[in-house]
């Protein structure tokens, strides 16, 4: 299998909209969950850039679709971290339109990555990604972050938490890995996760 070199990875834009793809050699893996579930922080440990992507100690920082070009055909998309507790009503709502239409339209999308804090997994929101995905056919990783937060024994509950939470979705194929941008648990895994699915 192809390894791609994800050091050489760098920001290529921003945008609200969310458009057809026009370009069918184009292949996209998308990085979606709550506000402060640390994705932008696991593309930065996942390039090895510390500042590629914008880290803040405000949840909801990411509003826009931010694309970064792994290759000159292989995009990391961020979507907008949803249920931000201070945001306003409407926002939230057009944050969740955002991410159902990109779903929905975009053919290049060859997975989606699914951010949980492995304190508080399953949310609300957390489970209507997981039936978009189920919908749109979207294969799918769930990625519990801070891991390093709590025991080991902590973990494996979590683990078996969301291991039987996701035996309700009819998934035929769904990994869930532990990640720890601390201890850089679970960097190995996401690699190599994203080679298969953008050398598919």
């Amino acid at each position: 299998m192809f390894k791609n070199n994800y050091e050489n990875t760098y920001f290529l834009t921003s945008t609200a909209i969310v458009k057809k793809q026009r370009n069918s050699d184009i292949s996209e893996v998308a990085f979606v969950g709550y506000s402060n579930s640390g994705k932008s922080t696991a593309i930065n440990i996942l390039t090895n850039k510390k500042k590629l992507a914008r880290i803040s100690k405000t949840p909801g920082r990411t509003q826009l679709i931010n694309y970064f070009a792994v290759s000159k055909k292989k995009y990391l998309v961020d979507m907008p971290g949803y249920g931000y507790a201070k945001a306003a009503k409407l926002l939230k709502l057009e944050w969740e339109k955002t991410i159902i239409k990109y779903f929905k339209i975009r053919a290049s999308l060859k997975g989606l990555v699914l951010f949980m804090d492995i304190r508080n997994p399953m949310k609300k929101l957390d489970e209507n990604i997981i039936h978009f995905a189920l919908r749109f056919r979207i294969p799918l990783l769930i990625l519990l972050t801070k891991s390093d937060k709590i025991t080991l024994e902590k973990r494996r509950q979590k683990l078996q938490i969301v291991s039987e939470k996701l035996s309700k979705f009819s998934l035929t194929s769904c990994d869930i890995n532990l990640f720890s941008a601390v201890h850089k648990t679970g960097v190995y895994e996401l690699r190599e996760k994203l080679d298969s699915w953008y050398n598919e």
